[in-house]
């Protein structure tokens, strides 16, 4: 299923009580955009703008359609927004079964301005929820009730979905159930999505792009990749600093179950064998599992000895011990960047200063998705 092209266009200011908001950001319509921040500091309150629920002065624009301008007189109602609105809790309907939850969501599906979307059976076997139709809600666990209502959202062929914190009320390992099928909706839908969570370690499994906020401001938007690696934002210094890159199998070895994939830039070899080529793996590298060293080396058990050259250096903590170290792939430095954070002492005799030329050692990848597609279907 196509998304429209375009892009969703959002801008609101006004205070809610004692608090202030005023935001403005651009966002694609494909992919997940997540609104990520500390608690009230007003991710909620754009989602409800966004879905009409909560009006503020501003202007907001999905694939090309007006939904408000205030300049222009313009309010779509909220019935009259084709969204799909996923809460924290579940909100399920306690009077009806699950089938009879998904079929009301089906039936707003007719409304106008509605996209076309998944039918019945493909949302059911997408969301995994088949052996649930004919229970009651209150029979259900967390993760389930989640995906029912999500399948619920879906059912209605919105243009944009709308998640606010859908994981925040579960337990861990109800969490790990539920993220594969999140990471299957992104991977197999191109529904737009703006995702609200304070979980970044959520987000790096899921999200495209971010929008970071704080006290009701924007404070900065773009790529995940670009700004988990940006020396001017918190995320550098947070304790599990680590950068998001995406990466495509190219080759795996049979005989030591190694896979290469190429991200920008360079390629990285993983333990496992992680998928045929053309299939996509998200990545995550910890910012302290690089290290850095001015020569290629040579007799080392580290199979991920990337080209690079240092693009910035910044104090991690007070006391001047350790510095964060934002490196460029390639030999032209215009691959992806990386993080690594090792101490001063380590920076001043490498002298790793930004221009220089290094390799950066990888010690060890994660992968985090569990779904993937063929590029060419990308």
């Amino acid at each position: 299923m196509r998304a429209d092209g375009g892009t969703i266009e959002a801008a609101f200011a006004g205070t809610l009580g004692a608090f202030s908001l005023d935001v403005a950001f651009t966002a694609p319509m494909r992919g997940i955009t997540a609104l990520f921040g500390p608690s009230g500091c007003g991710k909620t309150a754009v989602l409800r703008c966004t879905a009409g629920l909560q009006r503020l002065t501003g202007t907001l624009r999905v694939g090309g359609a007006t939904w408000q301008d205030d300049a222009m007189g313009v309010f779509r109602k909220p019935h009259r927004r084709s969204v799909g609105y996923v809460f924290q809790e579940a909100s399920l309907f306690a009077h009806l079964s699950v089938r009879g939850n998904l079929d009301y969501g089906a039936r707003r599906s007719g409304t106008p301005g509605h996209a076309p979307g998944l039918a019945f059976g493909e949302v059911v076997d997408l969301l995994g929820i088949a052996a649930l139709l004919d229970r009651a809600p209150a029979m259900l666990s967390g993760g389930e009730r989640q995906r029912v209502a999500i399948g619920r959202a879906l059912l209605s062929r919105p243009r944009l979905l709308l998640m606010d914190e859908p994981l925040a009320s579960l337990d861990r390992p109800a969490k790990e159930d539920i993220l594969p099928y999140l990471e299957a909706l992104h991977e197999g839908l191109s529904i737009p999505m703006l995702y609200v969570s304070h979980d970044i370690a959520e987000l790096e499994r899921l999200a495209d792009m971010l929008v970071l906020m704080d006290r009701g401001r924007v404070t900065a938007a773009g790529s995940l990749a670009e700004l988990e690696a940006d020396p001017r934002l918190p995320l550098l210094t947070a304790n599990e600093a680590a950068v998001t890159l995406d990466g495509e199998v190219i080759a795996v070895d049979e005989d030591y179950a190694l896979t290469s994939l190429a991200i920008a830039g360079a390629v990285l070899v993983v333990p496992g064998r992680q998928g045929g080529p053309g299939q996509r793996r998200r990545l995550r590298i910890r910012a302290s599992d690089v290290s850095f060293t001015r020569a290629r080396p040579v007799e080392t058990s580290i199979l991920n000895c990337l080209a690079a050259r240092i693009v910035s250096v910044t104090p991690q903590d007070r006391d001047d011990a350790q510095v964060n170290v934002v490196a460029a792939l390639g030999e032209d430095a215009a691959g992806a960047r990386v993080v690594g954070r090792v101490t001063r002492k380590s920076q001043e005799a490498l002298d790793l200063v930004p221009g220089a030329e290094a390799f950066v050692q990888v010690k060890s990848v994660a992968l985090l998705a569990s779904a993937a597609t063929p590029a060419s279907e990308r």
